[in-house]
């Protein structure tokens, strides 16, 4: 399983929110590159980033700090937030970055997705946040009424090779992920699931990783020192071999 460290950008600066909370917002760094290179530096193959001004503009906001993480680390950049033309798509695959994910675009016009897929295939991931078992869209502000599951199970029949999913409920309060979400997901076995949402245990990593998860995003956690990601990282490669 990979381990996905996750920089989420608003305003230029490293943040970490609550629910998907604008207003429970917590500032890390005001140095996106620096903290890139310290994940690398701990054993990080892979990052995870949201650009959460992208996500309520509608546009990619963070773009030129994203091409700057992707120059100055050999980390494999993926990237939501934002993402709903195609031209930003080819801007950031262009740049250096290896997966590009649609989240609100794939939901209001699921069309995109599949050609985007039939352009780029897996360089296009998309992202399922849900609450309440229901696709939320626009940085978590709009609620609707697409079954979280269902919409999972359309992406793999549609080609979508990898799913980012995350339960806003249990997102940023390191109170635990929901593992019983993942373990109906991955019957869907067409898609590189990845978990995202309340990671704040060795146990559920361990649990993730056994049921087949493809990777889990861990982000609060890291930053608040509750768990270790060079310690994760080891552990994870440990359990593969």
């Amino acid at each position: 399983m990979i381990i996905f460290p996750a920089i989420d950008l608003k305003e230029g600066k490293v943040v970490r929110l609550t629910q998907g909370d604008y207003d429970q917002m917590e500032v890390y760094s005001d140095n996106p590159v620096e903290i890139a290179e310290q994940f690398e530096a701990q054993g990080a193959t892979h990052l995870h980033v949201v650009d959460l001004d992208g996500a309520k503009a509608g546009y990619a906001v963070n773009e030129p700090i994203i091409s700057e993480i992707v120059k100055n680390t050999k980390l494999f950049v993926e990237v939501g937030g934002g993402i709903r033309r195609e031209e930003q798509i080819g801007k950031y695959l262009s740049a250096g970055v290896r997966r590009v994910i649609l989240g609100s675009a794939a939901v209001t016009d699921f069309s995109f997705v599949e050609e985007m897929v039939e352009r780029y295939g897996g360089s296009i991931a998309v992202g399922v946040d849900a609450k309440d078992g229901c696709v939320a869209i626009h940085g978590w502000q709009e609620g609707t009424k697409v079954d979280a599951f269902d919409f999972c199970k359309t992406c793999a029949a549609s080609g979508v090779s990898t799913v980012i999913f995350t339960d806003i409920e249990k997102d940023g309060k390191l109170e635990g992920t929901n593992l019983e979400i993942y373990r109906k997901l991955c019957k869907i076995r067409e898609l590189n699931m990845i978990a995202s949402g309340g990671i704040s245990r060795k146990d559920e990593l361990v649990s993730l990783q056994e049921m087949g998860i493809y990777g889990a995003i861990v982000g609060k956690a890291i930053y608040t020192g509750t768990l270790d990601l060079r310690e994760l990282i080891k552990g994870t490669e440990t359990a593969r071999k």
